[in-house]
């Protein structure tokens, strides 16, 4: 009885809906934009933390956090309010730009050199399951360290806790999400994180508990934080394209690849079938035609034959009379023409035997019907040579967590030059090139597959000692240019140590197919810049 219980939970377990879980690396690419909020007193030259929170980029110099976490320091101007990466020892002041005690947020502006990468917004949000992420930095786990007042200046990873959506509550005056991800205080102001590490809402209070019953946290929703912003004149990074993981995009790829194939010899066995139809009727009406032609001739030389004998015994006739009488200029005529006539009929019956259509014929006439028609080039795909191609995104086989998904301008050279001025390198039979850009916190390793026209960027969301790691190691090498002989396998070469560097997963990957078209301008150039 036992085990049929456990059966039945098995199949009931197996038969309820499944939430993707947080991916490690997009929750980790995410954490590379929050920061700790720190408000500052200072006492003479001392200058010493009074009180932290936590918040996360937007924009490269716009932080967002709770209102109730800098209302200290707009209370009181001898407060100053400071802002700790997760990486890196550029600690900055910012200063607040707007505050809503309302929905409680705030929005600061650094205001020193610090950038950091702005989080994407989730455009979607289904309140009522699904894992999320609490990111940010609670004091409990600073005291539980033993850090000491001096350590809150010092960049730490922040801390990441995991549960799930519980549901829409309205909390106090804003709009809210109700979660399990645990919190603490120094949690406020940091971001809650879906699956892919988009926002889906900004850590604000939690429940009081009482120390016994389950704890759930309250976050402010994206529907208080998008008006927000764009009352601030800023227009954040929204995605709002299913969260799927690499795994599953890998699993539906595999699946296309077989339904692809599957679909390739079903219409590689119907064209076969075609042939073999088309040939029986060409062959049919090739045997037809080449019968009846060789009757046709045989039949007139036949006739012309009879005509021969004909003309030839008027002709023997009119012989006889001119010996017997010389002077018969008539059957002298009848001779001549009669004569000739017989010879040509005879070379015309000839003619038409020895020329008369052969067997060989009908596999002629069946094989020049077999031709397709324009001749017998074969047509050369597009992408295969030059050309200008525009790549449009194909949402279905990508993976987008934040990236832009513009039309991507193309032009593909035989030897791996692109755009007229980057050579792509060939690596493991593979046409690619890995760009790390000065001015981006992604490192991207582009393919282009030529036979099919698909355009592939796998972007890596690295943090900032890994892309200095990356800049560092891309700029012991300088590719070779367009034209350059053997320029892909060198190229190939040089790019492997920086591969290596790559984590073994993108956190984005864009999937775009490529066709001919007059446009040529008006899109981004996403296959060549940032190198």
């Amino acid at each position: 009885m036992g085990r049929l219980l456990s059966f039945l939970m098995l199949l009931l377990i197996a038969g309820l809906p499944q939430t993707a879980s947080a991916d490690p690396a997009d929750v980790d690419a995410a954490a590379r934009g929050v920061v700790r909020v720190v408000i500052i007193g200072t006492d003479g030259n001392e200058v010493y933390p009074v009180s932290h929170g936590s918040g996360f980029a937007v924009a490269a110099d716009r932080i967002i956090t709770n209102a109730h976490v800098v209302r200290e320091a707009l209370l009181d101007d001898t407060l100053t309010i400071a802002v700790v990466p997760s990486d890196g020892d550029e600690a900055e002041y910012a200063r607040a730009v707007s505050v809503d005690p309302r929905t409680d947020l705030a929005l600061l502006q650094i205001t020193g050199d610090l950038r950091l990468p702005a989080l994407t917004i989730a455009g979607r949000v289904d309140r009522n399951s699904g894992e999320v992420s609490a990111v940010g930095y609670p004091m409990n786990v600073d005291r539980a360290q033993g850090l000491e007042i001096g350590d809150i200046f010092k960049s730490q990873p922040p801390v990441k806790s995991i549960g799930y959506l519980a549901g829409s509550r309205p909390a106090r005056q804003f709009d809210s999400v109700l979660h399990t991800a645990p919190i603490a205080r120094g949690n406020s102001g940091g971001p809650l994180l879906d699956g892919c590490g988009r926002v889906v809402g900004i850590n604000s209070f939690g429940a009081d508990s009482d120390g016994s019953d389950a704890e759930f946290y309250f976050a402010v929703s994206i529907r208080e934080l998008l008006p927000f912003l764009r009352k601030n004149q800023l227009e954040p990074q929204i995605n709002t394209t299913p969260c799927r993981s690499l795994a599953d995009l890998d699993a539906a790829e595999r699946e296309r690849m077989l339904r692809e194939q599957a679909e390739a010899r079903l219409a590689l066995a119907a064209r076969a079938e075609e042939q073999r139809a088309l040939r029986s009727r060409a062959q049919l009406e090739a045997e037809l035609e080449v019968q009846g032609e060789r009757e046709n001739a045989m039949a007139l030389a036949f006739l012309l034959i009879l005509v021969s004998i004909a003309a030839g015994f008027v002709a023997w006739q009119a012989r006889v009379r001119v010996v017997a009488d010389n002077e018969d200029s008539a059957a002298e005529r009848r001779l001549m023409i009669a004569g000739t006539l017989s010879a040509l009929a005879l070379v015309v019956a000839l003619g038409l035997w020895f020329t008369r259509p052969g067997i060989e014929e009908i596999d002629r006439r069946v094989a020049a019907a077999m031709q397709p028609a324009g001749g017998d080039e074969t047509p050369v795909m597009a992408g295969q040579g030059g050309g200008t191609m525009i790549c449009t995104i194909e949402e279905s086989r990508s993976r987008i967590t934040g990236a832009r998904t513009d039309d991507v301008e193309f032009a593909w050279e035989d030897g791996g030059c692109v755009n007229d001025r980057t050579q792509y390198g060939m690596v493991a039979g593979d046409w690619l090139r890995v760009m790390v850009p000065d001015d981006e916190d992604a490192v991207s390793v582009n393919r282009y597959d030529p036979q099919t026209r698909t355009f592939q960027s796998d972007r890596y969301l690295l943090s900032r000692s890994e892309l200095s790691a990356a800049r560092s190691e891309r700029g012991k090498y300088e590719a070779p240019k367009c034209g350059i002989d053997n320029a892909a396998a060198q190229l190939g070469d040089m790019q492997s140590a920086l591969l290596a560097m790559l984590p073994p997963r993108p956190n984005e990957r864009l999937v775009y197919s490529c066709e001919v078209r007059a446009v040529d301008s008006g899109v981004t150039d996403l296959a060549t810049s940032g190198d």
